[in-house]
């Protein structure tokens, strides 16, 4: 192949960075620490109380707070000053709460549970709510709690309507009950996830590592695919080549291929893959997303008459411009800066990159951006970013996607990451290496690439060790 924006396809081959044999773990007193943290922000903010909501599929504030995710039903967490917080779960969700930090009054409340669950050893939400200190009846006290911020998992602006500010993304059932107390309900998502000041989007040392043992593990599954798929296995049974581990999945994995890949986000099916197949595949564990699209195909010969030229026209452009998106971002960058240089390389319709070209990772997959037009939100040391520049070219081109995340550290952070975990630490400094001196990408002292998979990107799923480099 010939280099194309100083780029080229070349024999590189899957490196083996090793896997983490210890499971870190988030402190207890962190979780205190970030229940102080979400009340002083709620202070801050003007609210006399905070209640944090959460169900399977928007847990990750909840989680992020008690380390409880919701795993058939409901939660609902109410902080209120100068009392305990008090954790409201459903029938099968008690025994789980065995999970929650000393400090927090855990409660029944059974409405949360499945439809025709036991309902009659709970007491109501507005008693529930008032025992724990909301509004102006009995159990309230003094100083009764008048404005109430409501957390769910996003918030809302201008852009989306006159009075989108004041909308609630949570069960109209909670927000009627915190009216029927007197009190003002607001949405308190901005709290957690809005860009430049969430409290979820700058992470601790121990959160980080809980990240990488997540992102390494989901790239060594991602690895395994790109080694074993072939024509004649199912989606099926090609999903079945990322033997996962049991983690929390942050989105629905998926192995697609041929027609399929148009649906996106569609789970895997008994479809057979077929030579010449484009393929999108995607696995997520809790902090961590790895995807990759492609071709099942050798070489170019394999290739769809009308995608010939793909790796000339779509993969080598896009690689180019993930090698600049990886040596830009840093602590100080802004959002905007990534924003414009993804535009700047990709921003011709024919790439179809319409999505923010990057974002925050947490324990859900897309908790904010800060990369957007304009924006002046700088990257901060403790933060988690994804490399997620997405082409949807709408032709038989279909796609190309190198998807992983890093981290960015200052100095004392990076001290503390190698003296608390150093086996994290040299395989993060494998990577760098692996990206320097194979790819060609030289990272920022403070970017730290949480994936083995960081950087590899291969157009021909049958020749694995085929990938992308700087010429």
């Amino acid at each position: 192949m010939a280099v194309i924006a100083g780029v080229e396809l070349a024999e590189i081959g899957l490196p083996d960075f090793g896997l983490p044999a210890v499971e870190p773990s988030v402190p207890a007193a962190t979780y205190q620490a970030r229940l102080t943290a979400a009340a002083s922000a709620a202070a801050e903010a003007g609210l006399d109380a905070l209640l944090v909501y959460a169900d399977r599929e928007h847990f990750a504030n909840l989680s992020y707070l008690t380390g409880y995710d919701p795993r058939f039903e409901e939660a609902l967490l109410i902080l209120v000053p100068g009392r305990a917080p008090v954790l409201l779960v459903g029938n099968e969700g008690v025994a789980y709460a065995a999970v929650v930090p000393a400090g927090i009054d855990v409660i029944r409340y059974q409405s949360f549970s499945l439809v025709s669950q036991p309902r009659s050893d709970s007491k109501l939400l507005g008693e529930l709510l008032a025992g724990a200190g909301l509004g102006t009846g009995a159990g309230a006290g003094p100083g009764a709690v008048q404005t109430v911020g409501i957390a769910g998992w996003k918030y809302f602006g201008p852009a989306e309507g006159e009075r989108a500010s004041g909308w609630m993304e949570v069960p109209a059932y909670l927000v009627d009950e915190v009216r029927a107390l007197g009190c003002e309900p607001v949405n308190a998502s901005a709290i957690f996830i809005q860009p430049g000041r969430g409290l979820r989007l700058v992470n601790d040392v121990d959160q980080i590592a809980c990240f990488e043992f997540a992102a390494t593990h989901g790239s060594e599954s991602m690895r395994r695919l790109l080694l074993g798929v072939r024509p004649g296995l199912t989606e099926h049974e090609a999903f079945a080549l990322y033997r996962p581990i049991g983690l929390p999945f942050s989105y629905h994995p998926l192995v697609l291929s041929g027609e399929r890949t148009e649906l996106g986000l569609a789970s895997s099916s008994g479809r057979v893959l077929r030579r010449g197949d484009p393929m999108s595949a995607g696995l997520g564990y809790w902090g961590s997303n790895i995807a990759r699209g492609g071709f099942l195909a050798g070489s170019a010969a394999d290739l769809p008459a009308a995608a010939a030229g793909y790796v000339d026209r779509l993969v080598a452009p896009y690689f180019a411009c993930a090698c600049e998106w990886y040596e830009t971002i840093g602590i100080g960058v802004t959002g905007g800066e990534l924003f414009d240089l993804v535009r700047r390389r990709l921003g011709d319709p024919f790439f179809g990159v319409h999505l923010n070209p990057g974002h925050f990772i947490h324990l859900d997959e897309w908790p904010s951006s800060p990369v957007s037009p304009g924006s002046a939100v700088a990257l901060r040391s403790g933060m988690t970013l994804q490399l997620d520049i997405i082409p949807a070219t709408g032709t038989a081109y279909h796609t190309t996607n190198i998807e992983d995340g890093v981290a960015l550290a200052d100095e004392a952070m990076r001290a503390e990451l190698a003296a608390r975990y150093p086996d994290l630490w040299q395989r993060v400094g494998r990577r760098r290496a692996f990206l320097a001196d194979t790819l060609g990408i030289r990272l920022k002292p403070e970017v730290l690439p949480l994936s083995n998979l960081a950087g590899y990107l291969p157009p021909y799923w049958l020749a694995p060790n085929l990938a992308m480099r700087r010429a």
